[in-house]
């Protein structure tokens, strides 16, 4: 098997959803089960919030998703990438 450096973006992306990658940190603390499905330019998470995502009215705190928004819009973009090459959220 290829290293992630050697790995198009697509390509992490789909062993991500095959499970020969780990999934990356956030994805636990948001309560991403999964990527459903992925093609080239897009990505589908499952991802269920939680008594860790909300507020202190009880609500789903936005930051949420917001959180969800920035990594499914991420890997997204990640699936158009060739191998070794990288992207970043900005504001």
């Amino acid at each position: 098997m290829k290293t992630p450096n050697q790995m198009t973006g697509l390509e992490i992306m789909q062993a991500f959803q095959q499970g020969l990658v780990p999934p990356p940190g956030i994805a636990k603390t948001m309560g991403m089960e999964g990527v459903a499905e992925v093609e080239y330019g897009r990505i589908v998470f499952i991802a269920i919030a939680d008594e860790r995502h909300t507020n202190p009215l009880g609500g789903v705190h936005g930051g949420f998703a917001a959180t969800v928004l920035d990594s499914v819009t991420g890997c997204a973009t990640h699936t158009v990438l060739a191998a070794g090459e990288g992207y970043g959220t900005t504001i």
